[in-house]
């Protein structure tokens, strides 16, 4: 049995016994009951992911994973696809905005080639999990086939169990692929049913011709290829991309061995929406980082009943925002864990 379908038949729910003491140590902090906001809340719901009402997050993950795509060739972004091999040697010399901030939060990121339209050099933090060369140009024909798509759910799981290894608390969703937008975008209009013009954004910061060139380009591929919103893998195969397929594999991977998923923008939450609707269970282990400027996050994210932690106006990608959610995540547990009950610090309760 492929690994995804293992894990989308075992993923459960979250453990409320845990839930239960981790809330009930929330009332007993020296502070008003609820006063911590989203945090307190996040604090229990990863009580619940990790089945420990005093859990701990000590080693993070981002995981960025990168892939060209087909569609490219049709003009939808302001960049080159040759940027992508650039912005991976960028990653891995530590040089980049994903580098930065999760040196901030105390994460290490793993950079993953998943179908990179380049020969990459190896590197310690390059996973090799190459499906092809870019996908094929959904404008044109499928993404790429069932099989290149499940093969992509199972490599996901497969970094999750590598990592585990060296230690893996909470990971992190990046991305990094010159017009991944665009099959991101597409993703969201088969889930949502929503049209093309009310999901597609301005990715790499194009102009207006070339957005409007974008959406009439996310309608044709739509068009042309019908992918089934009744079958997950399949709308993958036919508009999704490669890391997009990996990015939903991590994620079926983060629930499957109970660890916070911390979600990015557009592309990494168009991974967790697959893995979402192959087993709707995914949505409580997932912690949504920020909204996006991009359209068509709202819209997934709404899709699936995750509330943004953060509203920055971001919309790198990379894993940027997540690397922000896991330091919030980070503060909301040590808090639970560090600060003082009543008690414990010899504080008067209020009056009843």
């Amino acid at each position: 049995m492929p690994k995804w379908r293992e894990a989308v038949g075992s993923i459960s729910s979250l453990d409320l016994r845990a839930m239960e003491k981790a809330r009930r140590r929330q009332e007993r902090l020296t502070k008003p009951p609820g006063s911590l906001g989203r945090l307190e809340e996040i604090s229990v719901q990863v009580a619940g992911i990790t089945c420990d009402p005093l859990p701990e997050v000590r080693d993070k993950v981002i995981f960025t994973v990168a892939g060209d795509h087909g569609v490219a060739d049709e003009g939808v972004s302001a960049y080159p696809k040759e940027v992508t091999a650039q912005m991976v040697a960028n990653f891995l010399r530590g040089g980049a905005a994903i580098n930065v901030l999760a040196r901030c939060a105390g994460a290490r990121v793993i950079v993953v080639d998943a179908g990179v339209a380049a020969e990459l050099p190896s590197h310690p933090d390059l996973r090799n999990f190459k499906l092809g060369y870019g996908t094929k140009n959904i404008a044109r024909g499928p993404a790429m086939t069932r099989q290149q798509a499940e093969m992509a759910l199972d490599f996901g799981i497969k970094l999750v169990e590598e990592e585990r290894k060296e230690g893996l608390d909470i990971l992190g969703l990046g991305d990094m692929g010159i017009a991944n937008t665009t099959p991101s975008a597409a993703v969201a209009s088969v889930f949502t049913g929503l049209p093309s013009e009310s999901v597609a954004g301005r990715g790499t910061g194009i102009d207006d011709a070339t957005f409007s060139h974008k959406v009439e380009v996310i309608r044709r591929a739509l068009d042309l290829n019908r992918p089934d919103p009744s079958d997950p893998v399949d709308v993958l195969a036919k508009v999704g991309g490669f890391e997009i397929g990996v990015l939903a594999g991590i994620t079926l991977g983060g629930a499957f061995y109970r660890i916070p998923v911390v979600l990015d923008g557009l592309i990494a939450t168009a991974g967790a929406l697959i893995a979402y609707r192959l087993c709707p269970q995914v949505r409580d282990y997932c912690i949504a980082a920020h909204l996006s400027v991009e359209v068509g996050h709202r819209a997934m994210l709404e899709h699936m009943g995750l509330a943004p932690l953060l509203d920055l106006g971001l919309r790198l990608g990379e894993g940027t925002g997540a690397a922000l959610g896991i330091f919030l995540v980070e503060a909301s547990v040590k808090v639970l864990r560090e600060m003082a009950t009543f008690e414990e610090a010899g504080v008067s309760e209020r009056s009843s």
